[in-house]
């Protein structure tokens, strides 16, 4: 990892951080697909990079959580290392065309 490169857990805590909440708070927030919350622990892991997500409904779940813009949760996808859905659905000339257009935008 490089000293600029944001983790999925960094990101949490900052999120979390600047919403003033507690582990606690977030964690009875995010809820698992059985409708149950996280534990605390889980999300300590989470922040600490001890785990990551374990699937994009709970990402999407974060998302909610902590309140965040369709963009910011297409971020928070993009630090877990996946895509969402509706991205991995696109055709591979789709793909290769938005990744172009990404790294043009980037020179």
């Amino acid at each position: 990892m490089t000293d600029n490169e944001i983790t999925f857990g960094m990101e949490i805590s900052r999120l979390r951080k600047k919403l003033n909440m507690s582990q606690k708070e977030l964690a009875s927030l995010v809820l698992k697909d059985d409708q149950t919350p996280i534990t605390p622990q889980y999300l300590n892991d989470i922040e600490h990079d001890r785990r990551n997500p374990s699937s994009d409904d709970l990402i999407k779940a974060f998302s909610r959580a902590l309140q965040l813009s369709s963009d910011e949760e297409d971020y928070l996808f993009y630090i877990a290392g996946k895509m969402p859905k509706d991205v991995r659905a696109k055709s591979r000339d789709e793909f290769y065309s938005a990744i172009a257009a990404f790294r043009k935008s980037n020179t």
